[in-house]
Parts: structure tokens; sequence; C-alpha cells
């Protein structure tokens, strides 16, 4: 239960497979090649339209980079404006891939606070070379952010002249309600429509609707943003793959995610009602949780300050069952109350296990402080 994974058993493999034959028919020797730094045009063009249905205003192909996944934009946005010692204002906790995207960079961090009254001030934003935010069911901790509080952040960072990340993977996932506009939207609908000139940079993916192997990413900025980031992935790989963008054209020309993710969402759903069910029964002496709205993970923090999940690990190894300890989630590695745990890649009855297991695991970790 540590990994980040979709399930594998619900890959669309017959699916890829038309649609790769559909792609070579198409494009021919074309998607073979090396293509564009910024990526297959059309595929930009199709994320485009799509992004400006999403945000309720009309984006352009020059706002939008594609990348070899997601994560990618992370990496590459941490070369373009991290240098060591420079503040980055960051959803706390935060996710354990944006932390080593820009470790080499080292950066200086400050968690972004969502909760307390004012959250986080403009000053303090000010002083950072940008905010990292994941408002949909963020990784590690599965917590939808309020639209008013994403406002509320915006209007913070354009007073003080920064740039806002909206880091938005698990936005296909929705189990319980809707997620509201993105910042991303909230932003845009403030401007006329034409190329996006604005703070915020989003990033989205095909890896939780579709499959994470295509690596089909994007990267939603202004034109310089855009630009500058296009230099930085020159360096990086030339360019991402234009077959598996073709193959990802393909599928959404012809609406398979319409069709696919309610299919996956009902299944994950029922995984995480599965997940919370047994922790509830086995594990809620020692661990409070809220039951996540989407996304993938529960985040679990321990009742007792005598639970240190660091240590709790190993007991967990010892009885066949694994979980993410909090403190990968914390730049200073200090938050050690807390665990993630995935319910995404298996099935019920092997989570109903899992936390059989880690149940026994507690409770040879809780008589070994005694």
């Amino acid at each position: 239960m540590a990994g980040g994974l979709p399930a594998a058993e619900f890959y669309p493999a017959a699916a890829i497979a038309e649609a790769s034959e559909k792609a070579m028919a198409r494009w021919g020797s074309m998607a073979l090649e090396y293509g564009p730094i910024e990526g297959f045009p059309a595929l930009r063009q199709q994320i485009a339209e799509r992004i400006s249905r999403e945000a309720g205003r009309t984006f352009t192909i020059e706002n939008v980079l594609l990348t070899t996944g997601a994560m990618q934009g992370l990496d590459l946005l941490g070369k373009v404006l991290i240098d060591p010692g420079d503040r980055v204002v960051a959803q706390f906790p935060t996710y354990v891939g944006a932390l080593d995207a820009w470790r080499p960079r080292l950066p200086v961090y400050e968690p972004l606070d969502w909760s307390a009254p004012g959250g986080t001030g403009v000053d303090a934003l000010r002083l950072a070379k940008f905010i990292y935010t994941v408002p949909n069911y963020s990784n590690p901790t599965g917590a939808l952010v309020s639209t008013a509080a994403r406002k509320a952040l915006l209007e913070k960072a354009m007073q003080a002249g920064t740039w806002l990340v909206e880091d938005d993977p698990y936005l296909p996932l929705q189990f319980d309600g809707a997620t509201g506009p993105s910042i991303l939207a909230l932003h845009g609908r403030m401007e006329r429509d034409g190329p996006y000139e604005g703070p915020v940079v989003y990033l989205g993916t095909l890896s939780k609707s579709i499959v994470p192997g295509l690596r089909v990413g994007w990267t939603i900025a202004s034109r310089d943003m855009i630009q500058a980031l296009t230099l930085a992935k020159q360096s990086s790989d030339i360019s991402s793959s234009m077959l598996t963008q073709a193959i990802a054209l393909e599928l959404l020309e012809s609406g398979f995610e319409a069709h696919h993710v309610p299919s996956i969402v009902r299944h994950y759903r029922q995984r995480r009602d599965a997940l919370c069910a047994a922790a509830n029964a086995e594990l809620g002496e020692w661990f409070e949780w809220e039951m996540p709205p989407g996304g993938m993970f529960v985040w679990m923090r321990g009742r007792h300050s005598a639970i240190d999940t660091d240590v709790l690990y190993g007991f967990a190894l010892d009885a066949k069952v694994a979980f993410v300890p909090g403190s990968v989630f914390d730049p200073a590695a200090k938050l050690r109350s807390a665990m993630r745990v995935n319910f995404t890649r298996s099935a019920p009855t092997v989570l109903e296990e899992g936390v059989s297991r880690l149940a026994v695991a507690v409770k040879r970790y809780m008589a070994s402080n005694h």
C-alpha cells in the first residue's frame, strides 16, 4: 500500500492498440521522428481546447508545452525558477516527487497554510520564487481545497507578484462531488481571451485518466514561461515521444476518457471505501483520518505522540505490508507522526489483508515502546 500507482488491471490495452494502429496510419513516419520541443502540434491544440473548456476561456497552442508526464514539468520549473537558497512556498505536506525534482536546486521551503485565518501572508509570498499547490486530492493527504481558499491564494499571489504552480494530476479521480474551478480557470476568467499571460502555471497528465506508460503530460502557462521551459526542455530530452503523443491524440479525439474514467472511478471508490472500513475496524485506536473525496491516498495521522511512522515502517515490513512514512513529504523530514496509504493499486480483499497486517505491526510496535 506504499505505491502511488493506478490499477494495472484497468489499463485499456485494447483501446491503446487500436489507437496505435490509427496513429501510424494517420501520421506514418512523422510519429517516429524527433519532434518539436513543445510537442506534437495537433495534440498541443487538443490540450489547448481541453483546457479552454475546463477553464471557461480560450487558451491557445502558445500556452501549451507537452512534457514526459507532469513530473517533467516540475523538473523544468525547478531548472527555470530555482537558484540555491531561493524560497518556495509549498503546500504542506508536500508531494515527494516535487521535493525530489527540486532537491538538486537547493531551495528553502516555507509551508503554505491554507487553514489558518488569512493563511500564508502576502509578505511571505513576495519573498518566494513560486507557490506550489495541489488543490485537488493532494498527494499525500487526499485533501480537496475549497474554491474560496483558492481564490484567496490567487489574490495574494497576484498582490505578491509571484508565480503560482497548480499541480493537478488527480482531477479525473472524483468520487464524491466535484472539485470546483481550477486556480488557472479562476485567473483566466479575469483576462481577455487569447494567449494566456497570467501568473498561474498549470500541470496536467493522462497518467491517471488513461495510463502512466504513455508519459503524456502538459504545462499551461504564459507564453514567456512556456518559452523558458521549452529552452530548458531542449537540453533535457530534445523532444518527448511523438509516437505516444500521437496515440494520446487518437484517444482524446475519440472521447475515450468519457467512457473509461467513470469505470475506473467506480472501482477506485470501492477500494477507498474498503480501505477506510477496514481501518475503522482495526486501526482507529491509533490513527485518525478523513475519507478523501477523490485521488489515490488516505492520510493517516497518529493519535499518540509516541507513534513514529519511520520506526513503525520497519515493523510493517516484518509483517509484509508497506506504507509511506510522513517524513518523506516534509522537506525537513520532521513529520514522523503520519503515513500515506494507497488504495487504487490493490483489490478490496488485498487492502483488507493489508490493514490486518498493518494492525499487527502497530501492536508489535506499541508493545516495543513499553
